[in-house]
């Protein structure tokens, strides 16, 4: 169910799927009250979405083609990626001679040898190190894809922040928070700090503090977890362009390289296609999504819908394969592969009017939940939460959601999968679509450019 590798402190708010499971299950008992003319297609909540002309992107490059894309009524600006491009890697990392990737999680081993292997194959004088805290277990798996302390590429975070031009910040959101005073200070002269995720803007900005001026501040954001970056960029050496897209944001340019260097990184990483945003936009809707539709939102969909369908007489075995199974079998694949509007098309008769009733009561209820989510995310109010939590876990640990009946019976189910005869079944269809429009509603109507929205 996890669309996204999340820290441990993240995966704590767990009070947003009972939110949205308390209020969808209000919204769906409605449905029952009401009669099928209450849903009929001209009941269908309008879509009304006013989006800001100020989000959307526009940077330029002397080294790699930039070009329009349109969405909608909108037009914004991408970079192309491709291997075809690596040549034009030491140009983009100019005046880099060291760089640090610190850090062993999702994101950190990945990066690194898609890094290292690019800049290997561009012909660029440019050493990848790793950078860990002392002691760490990660020392070994870093050894073991190629890294180690004979080679000088493998060492205590702080030695490798002091020698490197790039510093590729990808350790945890908390330990962001606790160390990056002395991150800060330990960084020489005229390097550029790297991040992968906006966090640490947002944490310096809900305690009124800011980057240091005398530095370049970048950031490249890929759209997928770690391993698929790594296993994609692998694919990439034989279908040029395999890759997962990035975001990227360049929040401080005192250099006036910095663009090229953000471009040049996500090039290196093998992304297909590159997008800018801010650190601000980047946080606040990777944030919001966690909180949304990967996790939260689709967690109290499947608690509501496994209910309900056990209340309609299913037992407890088919009411999971109509909710989650449906959810993670043919729904999110039909929106993968043919787009959201595919999941209402490919259903027939009777089918599209359930998808329709279902839609209908749930749109505004998870709207409601969404936007005070999104709120919460850019007041600063949810990284606060954020933070005083993950003082607090060591004391009061964390509690797994597979604890409930719903995924007690979920593993019994998935242990049987057929994955031929997974159904859709169009009511978690209506539920889950209007929920997933809800919050690219919310997204555009804060200005975030569609490029980030569909990434």
């Amino acid at each position: 169910m996890l669309s996204k590798t999340m820290s441990t402190h993240f995966f704590c708010q767990v009070n947003r799927p009972y939110t949205f499971t308390m209020k969808l299950s209000i919204a769906i008992g409605a449905l029952f009250a009401s009669s099928a003319a209450a849903f009929a297609p001209s009941a269908v909540v309008p879509r009304t979405v006013s989006t800001s002309s100020s989000a959307l992107n526009s940077f330029s490059s002397t080294i790699f083609d930039v070009r329009d894309v349109e969405f909608a009524d909108t037009k914004e600006q991408i970079v192309k990626g491709g291997r075809d491009l690596f040549p034009l890697l030491p140009k983009a990392f100019e005046g880099i001679k060291e760089v640090g990737v610190i850090g062993w999680g999702s994101q950190a081993p990945a990066q690194a040898q898609n890094l290292r292997d690019s800049l290997v194959e561009a012909g660029a004088d440019i050493k990848v190190r790793i950078g860990l805290r002392e002691g760490s277990s990660s020392f070994e798996e870093a050894r073991e894809v190629g890294f180690s302390e004979d080679a000088d590429t493998l060492g205590e975070m702080f030695d490798i922040i002091k020698k490197s031009d790039l510093v590729m910040l990808l350790i945890s959101d908390a330990a962001q928070a606790a160390l990056y005073k002395e991150i800060f200070a330990a960084m020489k002269p005229g390097a550029t700090l790297g991040l992968s995720h906006g966090f640490l803007l947002g944490y310096l900005d809900s305690i009124g503090e800011k980057f240091p001026e005398d530095m370049d501040v970048i950031a490249v954001c890929p759209k997928g977890m770690g391993p698929s970056v790594r296993r994609l960029y692998e694919q990439g050496k034989e279908v040029n362009g395999a890759g997962i897209n990035a975001s990227f944001a360049v929040h401080q340019d005192k250099s006036g390289k910095a663009t090229e260097l953000a471009l040049g990184w996500g090039v290196a990483l093998g992304s297909p296609f590159m997008f800018e945003t801010t650190l601000s936009s980047e946080y606040r809707s990777d944030i919001y999504g966690e909180r949304g539709i990967l996790l939260g939102a689709v967690h109290g969909i499947v608690e509501s819908l496994y209910r309900r369908y056990q209340r309609q007489g299913m037992s407890p075995e088919q009411a999971f394969i109509e909710s989650s199974e449906s959810i993670t079998g043919n729904i999110v694949k039909t929106i993968s592969t043919q787009g959201i509007k595919a999941v209402y098309d490919n259903l027939e008769g009777d089918d599209k009017e359930v998808f329709k009733q279902a839609y209908s009561a749930s749109y505004l209820p998870a709207k409601e939940i969404l936007q005070e989510i999104y709120d919460e995310v850019s007041s600063g109010n949810e990284i606060r939460t954020v933070i005083m939590h993950g003082k607090r876990i060591s004391k009061y640990p964390v509690g797994k959601i597979d604890g409930t009946d719903t995924w007690q019976v979920g593993e019994k189910v998935r242990a049987e999968r057929d994955e031929e005869n997974i159904p859709l079944n169009p009511f978690t269809a209506g539920v889950y679509v209007a929920t997933m429009m809800a919050q690219i509603d919310v997204l555009l109507e804060a200005g975030h450019p569609y490029s980030e929205v569909i990434n």
